[in-house]
């Protein structure tokens, strides 16, 4: 009987009791049968020796999430009503393969914020507490970008999914961060919690997490109730974070017009004594965040409230000059309406087209500086447009695809006058012909040119055969004398000599 109970215990024990274990160096144990890692996370990772995966997250980090969750408040459906058929299916796939790899992951920033202003969002951000290194194990077709800070594109077909890891302090110490002496974050590669995260974004109503598995908004600033007010409120200290990033002043005025929302008088105050913060950003990232503004589909608005605000001095090479000429402002404000029609109207805008634009009468000003010196026409006209480009790019660097756009709209804009012969036959099959063809009737209705020539023009492209040749004006061009072409004489000893020559 003894033997039986003996071997009973002996039994419960192998079934309930873990194998030997070993105290490591803190005094821990650690079970020898178990061959999990663990991340410096907290998170279990996989025992490549048994080819298992394990439970992603403990019952602490678990718990460690909802405390953070407590410091939110949690907006539930019937409040925000938010709908999520809206997500595209790659934020939907996004979001439900980070979950079940045992990660956090929201929908966050502009994205949320449109939906609850009714609008479809342009595309769609996550964030996450996976590394960029677990992500990128977790999509097969996914890639690590970036150097400010690194972030993975997730690619879905066409749709391109970015997915950031929260963020922490950049004035941690012991992260991967650089701050300039004026206080511009060059790179903060440092990660953090939901709570680091919020914290750092730049508007309260960016500071969203939206969550399509539970349905709920977690809000750590206020921004849901701001969004109601229709307001755009800085988080933290405005002077402080118009310093880690000027950028901000920009982004402030461009949401403010796109989304209706007035900017918060904390928020605003500061801007104009620290536009000259605009000088130090590199001009690649300047350029990204004005092509945002003209593209927003509310470019007039932009254009107004970055006047009202003193940043359009700089941004554009003598914008502001232009923007104080009768014929400039209107020809300015001709192009950008033009662009906020067709963004409205879903169709594209050509950056190319309004940066050609935005720096045609500067380009005008120095192509009659020379050829008041003495230059002709054409040549004075490729050195304007090679000094303008230069000049810009000190301030604004427009990538080259955009600069040999611009360069070919202008360079076209002389063979509008020009309507004898065959020469507007040719012009008719430039690859370039429609866009200039678009900028000649804006150089028309804003008064720079005779609104006949444009007429001209659109008669004669939808003129056929005999139709389109009888429109020709008679050329009164001066006939350029042909060279005479030098000939060869054949024969021993002969010399080459040209037709007509004397001895």
């Amino acid at each position: 009987m003894l033997y039986n109970l003996a071997m009973i215990k002996k039994l419960f024990d192998r079934i309930f009791k873990p194998k030997h274990t070993k105290s490591d160096a803190t005094g821990s144990t650690k079970s020898e049968s178990s061959k999990l890692e663990q991340s410096p996370s907290g998170r279990t990772i996989l025992d490549t020796k048994l080819g298992t995966k394990k439970p992603a997250r403990k019952y602490a980090e678990a718990s460690k999430h909802e405390s953070r969750k407590s410091s939110a408040l949690t907006i539930p459906h019937k409040t925000h009503k938010i709908d999520r058929t809206l997500l595209s299916s790659g934020a939907h796939r996004t979001i439900e393969g980070l979950q079940k790899a045992g990660f956090e992951a929201y929908i966050v920033g502009g994205a949320v914020r449109d939906l609850l202003l009714n609008r479809i969002p342009k595309d769609f951000d996550v964030a996450t507490d996976a590394t960029p290194e677990e992500v990128n194990r977790v999509f097969r077709r996914s890639r690590i970008i970036g150097r400010r800070f690194r972030l993975v594109h997730v690619l879905f077909g066409d749709e391109t999914i970015e997915v950031s890891t929260f963020r922490g302090s950049h004035l941690e110490t012991d992260g991967d961060s650089k701050v300039a002496d004026s206080g511009r974050i060059i790179r903060d590669n440092v990660f953090g919690s939901i709570v680091d995260d919020a914290v750092r974004r730049d508007f309260t109503a960016n500071a969203l997490y939206y969550d399509p598995s539970s349905q709920e908004v977690l809000d750590f600033h206020n921004g849901y109730a701001d969004i109601e007010a229709g307001v755009l409120r800085m988080i933290g200290q405005p002077e402080t974070r118009y310093a880690e990033d000027p950028v901000r002043m920009l982004r402030a005025v461009r949401l403010s017009a796109k989304l209706g929302l007035k900017i918060e008088s904390g928020t605003q105050a500061p801007i104009a004594k620290m536009a000259d913060l605009l000088q130090d950003v590199p001009p690649s990232r300047l350029f990204d965040e004005m092509l945002k503004l003209f593209l927003s589909g509310h470019a007039i608005e932009s254009v107004s409230a970055l006047r009202e605000q003193h940043l359009h001095h700089g941004l554009l090479p003598m914008l502001d000059v232009v923007l104080e000429q009768p014929m400039g402002e209107r020809f300015v404000m001709l192009a950008l309406q033009n662009t906020d029609d067709r963004i409205l109207s879903g169709k594209t805008a050509n950056p190319s087209f309004l940066f050609a634009a935005l720096l045609w009468h500067e380009m005008l000003a120095a192509w009659e500086t020379y050829q008041a010196e003495g230059h002709h026409a054409i040549p004075a006209l490729h050195m304007a447009m090679t000094e303008v480009i230069a000049t810009q790019a000190e301030k604004l660097a427009i990538h080259n695809r955009y600069t040999a756009t611009m360069k070919e709209i202008w360079g076209l804009q002389p063979r509008f006058e020009q309507r004898a012969g065959k020469r507007p036959f040719g012009l008719l099959t430039h690859p370039r012909y429609r866009a200039a063809y678009d900028f000649l009737l804006l150089r028309c209705e804003s008064g720079e040119l005779p609104m006949e020539i444009g007429e001209w023009w659109t008669a004669f492209a939808n003129a056929e055969g005999d139709e389109r040749a009888a429109m020709l004006q008679a050329d009164t061009a001066p006939k350029k004398r042909r060279k005479r072409s030098r000939k060869k004489l054949s024969g021993a000893g002969s010399t080459s000599t040209s037709v007509g020559d004397s001895d």
